[in-house]
């Protein structure tokens, strides 16, 4: 898959093109401030569109989607929890299919509860789930699933997979698994009650 990372409004953050490399297909992640950016992108890949898809429901991915959606032809696609109107509902295990090759739906709750990642066998497109260095916020109420989503869902992708953010909050724009598990305290932590007393 060709991807690209797209920058993208005033809170630093990420939109992806996901490009089948043989069938040109491809999907765009989130699509929050101007869709400009991402138009430009399609352009310069010769990319068709099938999907739009949000990784969750703040208004900072999901802006500007129906938009995007409409100018490319795509389907809107969220998980099946999502407030927000759509083409396509989507749960964990689904796949998305890009000519030959499959992207599939991860239901990572905690942020919130309808975020979702996308896994394409290589790459993981991680939303505000994980960022580079740290995690995305929740209330303390969620805490139990966004630590099942980080260890039990995405620490058992292969850890020489490539994740990439939603936002630019890290000192890199991406990194392995392998990487991040190394660095990030909160995917260090061994345990549920070692990862909430880094919150007291």
């Amino acid at each position: 898959m060709i991807v690209k990372q797209i920058p993208v409004g005033t809170m630093a953050n990420f939109v992806y093109l996901l490009v089948e490399e043989r069938s040109r297909e491809a999907m765009v992640i989130d699509s929050g401030w101007e869709t400009g950016p991402i138009e430009d992108a399609v352009r310069e890949t010769g990319a068709t569109v099938k999907f739009v898809v949000a990784t969750h429901e703040h208004f900072d991915h999901v802006s500007t989607i129906p938009d995007l959606a409409s100018k490319l032809g795509a389907k809107v696609v969220t998980h099946e929890n999502s407030p927000l109107e759509c083409d396509q509902r989507v749960k964990d295990g689904d796949e998305l299919k890009l000519g030959g090759k499959w992207v599939r739906v991860l239901h990572t709750p905690g942020h919130t509860e309808d975020s979702i990642c996308l896994y394409d066998g290589r790459e993981v497109f991680t939303g505000d789930t994980l960022f580079v260095g740290t995690i995305g916020k929740f209330d303390l109420e969620r805490a139990q699933a966004i630590y099942t989503s980080l260890h039990d869902v995405l620490l058992r992708l292969p850890p020489s997979t490539v994740f990439y953010p939603g936002h630019d909050y890290g000192e890199v724009p991406s990194r392995t698994l392998r990487e991040e598990v190394d660095t990030n305290p909160f995917l260090m932590t061994r345990d549920f009650r070692s990862f909430l007393s880094l919150f007291s």
